[in-house]
């Protein structure tokens, strides 16, 4: 599927954009905001939520991104939200809720702990974290631990039996010390649904690399 397949021209606008001011790492990236445009589509869907609130939230939600090593990473969705307000005021964005397009944007991060008041913002937290889940979500967090150069797993207790988890040292700590909670925090019932589903691959993988190192 193309990147600009969906809601043309804003989808062509909203990638130009981001093209032109690029900032990313191995996790957030172009695909990255595809599959969260699609996720948000299809939860925006089963949920009932305003696409045009969602729509431009998600495509945007990531167009400031600071790396994790920064002080600065919990101000990234707020200024990602004043980014993406004033790219659509350039735009003349016709469909006005800029209030709550940049809630949305500032309410999706982890890092921030901003509670979404709306559905369109419940709906973008829930499509942004669903993307951390499941394949994809094992997949960034092993090329994002690759991009850092943190150990893989630690050596005597990779599964954290007896140890707390540490993911600013091993890779595989991120599922314990995030990912596996994130199940819990899900907003709409279609994104803990999918939300379930994907926690439960997951598990399988752990229980699978287990087996296999011992």
């Amino acid at each position: 599927m193309s990147l600009l397949s969906t809601d043309e021209p804003w989808a062509t606008h909203f990638f130009k954009l981001l093209t032109e001011h690029a900032t990313e790492d191995a996790a957030h990236n172009p695909m990255h905001i595809h599959r969260v445009v699609t996720n948000a589509r299809r939860l925006c869907a089963a949920e009932g939520a305003d696409w045009l609130v969602v729509m431009p939230a998600a495509w945007l939600h990531d167009c400031v991104i600071i790396p994790k090593s920064s002080p600065e990473r919990s101000r990234a969705s707020q200024l990602a939200a004043r980014q993406a307000i004033t790219w659509l005021e350039d735009l003349a964005w016709p469909h006005g809720r800029l209030e709550e397009i940049h809630h949305a944007i500032e309410a999706h991060s982890y890092t921030a702990g901003i509670t979404p008041q709306t559905l369109e913002a419940k709906v973008l937290q829930d499509a942004d974290r669903l993307d951390a889940l499941g394949a994809v979500g094992l997949a960034r967090t092993l090329m994002l631990g690759a991009e850092m150069k943190r150990e893989f797993y630690h050596a005597a207790d990779p599964f954290c039996h007896t140890r707390k988890a540490d993911d600013g040292v091993f890779t595989l700590d991120h599922l314990y010390c995030k990912l596996l909670t994130l199940e819990a925090t899900m907003q709409t019932p279609s994104g803990k649904n999918e939300a379930r589903q994907r926690t439960a691959y997951l598990r399988q993988f752990l229980a699978q690399l287990e087996n296999e190192i011992g």
